[in-house]
Order: structure tokens, then C-alpha cells, then sequence
């Protein structure tokens, strides 16, 4: 897969030096962004994490609970109907604040495994991830995948261990399961002291200092930790003392300290320890962020040549949505920026189809919150307004020199549904509704042949997908769609000239994309193991990342 920002090479962008000035203000505003996504498993905690981040970032004044009791309100990160009704992410977004002199670009990801294709686009806008680990369940389905596509694009993990104050495996097996799952070394920054219900705090293992574990009101203000000496934890007899220092004297003869040569090239990740719905661990866990976590550095292009940041503006886009605002039937691409500095009215080229396209209104977004942003720097996501021509994984470049970025990665569908209008007098918006949700990337568009199907079809990885797009559509564009099951549940993606291979055998169909993917479906594995023992030749991929990159199946 293609190497990511932080990845070796030799080769540098010939544009055009800016001025020693500039050059330094770019510099020193790039050097105070981080960029970073969260990636966990459904109920690992991801969303109450995020929320007290923002509260701990000063972005919110009172944290919303996931699942809120009646009066509460829902959680920031979370906009959409479906999300609010059933406590669930299922849309990604973006979420900017500033805390001290650090601009942080959050980039939620949904919080569920059925979006998980959204989950990859943002991570490729990203420069490092929070991995967050349930303390009881360790490494999960949904978790190790992610990791696969963090690893692959060489992306820094900080680790969250979540919900210490319930039972669970003991921190060192944790550590050992980490490294054996993932491969991964640990680096324990802060360490447990007791586990479950004798949670009593966490051993920082950076000044030997103790932050003791309290319990906030419903976790929904900001508390100071209680940070005391190790000599004044009071806890000399206290058996969980005894063996929290046995394991931190343990790690310390390993050498398990956090390394940031390791950390950035994605082959170690720092340890904290916490529970989230109590705010217990979240402000190390931020700290950690401004101090750890890597800025923007130069970003490869197809040619696996390195953008500088100073180059002009360039960046792409990792996310398409529309209607965040019903009353305007708007529509905002998210364009992560790579290098250069933009600024309100920026004329640039999307070097998909050549075309102009002047960034008029340009805003930070907080969720569906907006605020007009005069200028940006690279590592910020911000969110262009209007853009109707814009596609997820676009370019777009200032200059005649022509810049691309490598794709987005892309996953097989693995439910398939034909689509039905209920009523024809609709059919405008039948189609556009679809074409729209396509382009969101909330479900896949596809047809057969090149032919238009007046009962498209719908792909997707599960059925919660299919669920929103139907809501979208009454919603969002008064369409009214039955879905029909279709019997494919195994799908790779194959080159075009595969095509007349996979019509031919009969074994399975191909089913092409609006956005150029073509898929190879078939109706179980035994079916997809047949067809690729009688034509080997036919390259079947089940997550790209270039045209040439593939994870195996």
C-alpha cells in the first residue's frame, strides 16, 4: 500500500520556493496541527471518549452522554437523526479546536463496524490514530482491521486502554495480547493501579507521580485529576500498590519506555490507562496529543513523490455530505491540506478532470457547526462549501503543475439490495438521492453491464447502511425505496478487463461503480474459491489502496 507522510523517500516536488518568511510561518503554523483519527470497536467507547476530549479541550462546556437519559442532551460528534435515536456514530466527521497553541483537527469516525469504509477514507487524512481498547475484550474484529489499514499506511497509534473500573484481563496480559495480536510494541506510559471495582488510580510512569481515581457527576464536567508523589500515595500497604510497582519495575527493566522513532514509524505504541465515562485518563490522554502525536509532513504523490509543505496549496478530499444544514440542501466536501496555505477565494485545479474551481466559502467545521475560515495550513480539514463537482479523492492544486494524490482505499461490498421507488412520479429524486448517497459513499451505487437498471443496485458492508440510506432518502429528498435482497455475499474488486472473465464463467457477476471500482459478486465463498482456482490469472482484492497496493484477502 502507499507509504504514508511519514514514510522514507528521496524524492522532493520541484515547486517553486516561497519566500524565507513565508516559508517560516508555514512551518510554525503546519508544527502546531495534529491531525489525528480514533478507531476502535463498536461499544469500545470511542464516542464517549471523543466528547471528553472536546470537553477537556475546552470545544464543550458539558459532555453529552452517548445513550442520554431523558432531558440530556446527545453527543456533539453524533448530528444525524439515526445517530441521536440510537446512541450509534454512523457518519464520520470533523471536529476543530485549539487547546494552548495547538490546533487540533479531530476526525470522528463512525462507531460502527457496517461504515467501516467510511472509517478508511478519514483515516487517510489523517497523521496519527487513538487506538481504543475495551480493558475486558482487548483487540477486536472491527479494531484489528483498522490497525491493518493504520499499519499498511505506516500511521502512529497512541493506544486508550477504556474502562479500567470494570473487570478485565490484567494490564500485563493486555500488553502481551497487544503484541501478539498486533504486533506491536507496548509502551506503557501510565499504569493501573488495581483492576475493576479496586481501580484506584494510575502510576505515571514519566515522574513516578500517582493520579488517584474519582469519580465525576455523570462525567459530564471538566475535574482535576489528584496528582500526589510517589511517597505520598498513602497506599504502602495496600496490596494493589505492592503489585503496581513490582509490574512498572517490570517494565522498566525491559526498557518499555515510549520511543518516538518506534512511535512514528508505526512499529510501537504508547500506553494510557483510563475510563472514559469518568473523565478518568482523558487529559494525559490530550496532553499526550499535543506533545507526542506527530505534525504534518511532506505527503506522497502517485509519482511517490514528496509534496513539500511549502509547495503551493494542494490537498484531496476525504468526505463528501450534503444536507447537513436541511433548510439550505447544502453540500460540503471535506478537503485535508497537504501543503501551502490557503486562503478565502484560493483558485485551484482538480486534477481529476482538469477542471477550475474557486474555494469561495471555505469553513472550520465543529460537527455540523460551521465557522467561515479565512486561511489554513496543512494538516487542517477543512470544509469547502458548494462543491458540487467534488468527489471523494480528488486533488486539488494551485499552479499548472499537475498534482494527485494517491486513491482513497476501498473495501468490497458484502450485502447487496436492489432499490425500488415507491412511487414513479419521484423519479427524479429517486435517482439523484441515490447518485447523492453513492457520492457520500453511505452506500455503493452499482450496475450491471453499463446499463441503467430502473432497480439499481445498492452495495454495502452491512445492513445499518441500507437502513440510513432508506431514512436519507424520505428525509432528504422525499424518495420513498423498497429494498429487495439480492443472494451475493462475496465480493472482490477486479481490474475492468476482468470483466468479460467473470460474465463468462458464470460463477459470479460483475458490478460496476460509478466511481470506476468494478466487483466481482458471488453468492457465497465456495463459488469465489471455485472462480479464482479456474482462473488464477484474475487478481481478486478484497481492500485497495493504489491501483497496484493490495491487502490479501
Amino acid at each position: 500500500m502507499a507509504d504514508s507522510p511519514t514514510s522514507a523517500a528521496i524524492a522532493t516536488d520541484g515547486a517553486a520556493e516561497p519566500t524565507a518568511a513565508a516559508s517560516a510561518d508555514l512551518r510554525r503554523e503546519a508544527g502546531r496541527r495534529r491531525t489525528f483519527a480514533i478507531i476502535s470497536h463498536p461499544d469500545a467507547g470511542k464516542t464517549t471518549l471523543t466528547e471528553k476530549l472536546l470537553l477537556y479541550g475546552g470545544a464543550v462546556h458539558e459532555a453529552g452522554a452517548v445513550k442520554a437519559r431523558a432531558g440530556a442532551r446527545n453527543s456533539t460528534s453524533d448530528w444525524m437523526q439515526i445517530e441521536r435515536e440510537r446512541g450509534i456514530s454512523v457518519s464520520s466527521t470533523v471536529l476543530r479546536f485549539e487547546v494552548g497553541d495547538v490546533v487540533v483537527n479531530l476526525l470522528d469516525t463512525p462507531g460502527h463496524q457496517d461504515f467501516s469504509e467510511d472509517t478508511l477514507r478519514v483515516l487517510a487524512a489523517a497523521d496519527c490514530a487513538v487506538m481504543v481498547i475495551d480493558a475486558a475484550k482487548g483487540i477486536e474484529q472491527q479494531t484489528r482491521r483498522l490497525f491493518q489499514v493504520a499499519r499498511a499506511r505506516r500511521i502512529p497509534i497512541i493506544t486508550f486502554v477504556n474502562k479500567c473500573d470494570r473487570p478485565g484481563v490484567s494490564p500485563l496480559e493486555l500488553v502481551d495480547h497487544i503484541e501478539k495480536e498486533l504486533g506491536l510494541r507496548a509502551t506503557p506510559v501510565t499504569w493501573p493501579v488495581g483492576e475493576g471495582q479496586d481501580f484506584c488510580g494510575v502510576i505515571d510512569r514519566r515522574d513516578d507521580s500517582f493520579h488517584r481515581f474519582t469519580r465525576t457527576a455523570r462525567g459530564s464536567s471538566v475535574v482535576d485529576d489528584e496528582v500526589v508523589s510517589a511517597d505520598d500515595v498513602g497506599l504502602d500497604e495496600d496490596p494493589r500498590w505492592a503489585t503496581a510497582r513490582e509490574e512498572v519495575d517490570l517494565l522498566d527493566a525491559v526498557e518499555a519506555d515510549h520511543d518516538p522513532e518506534t512511535f512514528e514509524a508505526g512499529s510501537s505504541t504508547p500506553l494510557f490507562f483510563g475510563s472514559a465515562v469518568w473523565n478518568f485518563g482523558v487529559d494525559a490522554l490530550l496532553q499526550a496529543l499535543q506533545e507526542i502525536a506527530p505534525a504534518p509532513t511532506p505527503w506522497p504523490t502517485v509519482e511517490e513523490v514528496l509534496r513539500p509543505l511549502e509547495a503551493p496549496f494542494s490537498g484531496f478530499v476525504c468526505k463528501v455530505q450534503a444536507n447537513t444544514d436541511p433548510r439550505h440542501r447544502d453540500r460540503i466536501a471535506y478537503v485535508r491540506i497537504c501543503s501551502g496555505r490557503f486562503e478565502r477565494g484560493l483558485k485551484v485545479l482538480n486534477s481529476r478532470n482538469g477542471r477550475p474551481f474557486t474555494m469561495h466559502h471555505a469553513h472550520a467545521v465543529f460537527a455540523r457547526e460551521r465557522l467561515d475560515l479565512p486561511e489554513a495550513w496543512p494538516g487542517d480539514v477543512i470544509g469547502v462549501v458548494g462543491a458540487l463537482d467534488l468527489r471523494v479523492g480528488d486533488t486539488l492544486h494551485a499552479g499548472s503543475t499537475s498534482v494527485a494524490f494517491p486513491p482513497i482505499p476501498t473495501i468490497p461490498p458484502e450485502r447487496f439490495v436492489a432499490a425500488v421507488n415507491r412511487d414513479a412520479r419521484r423519479h427524479k429524486q429517486f435517482r439523484s438521492g441515490l447518485q447523492q448517497l453513492d457520492e457520500e459513499g453511505v452506500v455503493r451505487l452499482l450496475q450491471r453491464g453499463g446499463v441503467q437498471d430502473p432497480r439499481p443496485i445498492l452495495g454495502g458492508v452491512g445492513a445499518l447502511q441500507f437502513e440510513v440510506a432508506v431514512q436519507r432518502m424520505q428525509d432528504e429528498f422525499g424518495a420513498e425505496i423498497r429494498l429487495e435482497s439480492l443472494p451475493w455475499s462475496e465480493a472482490r474488486l477486479i481490474a475492468l478487463e476482468d470483466v468479460k472473465t467473470v460474465e463468462d464463467d458464470g460463477a459470479g457477476v460483475a458490478l460496476l461503480g460509478a466511481d470506476g471500482a468494478v466487483f466481482a459478486a458471488f453468492t457465497d465463498g465456495f463459488q469465489l474459491r471455485r472462480f479464482a482456482k479456474r482462473h488464477p490469472d484474475v487478481q481478486l482484492r478484497e481492500l485497495v489502496n493504489t491501483a497496484s497496493d493490495v491487502l490479501p484477502a
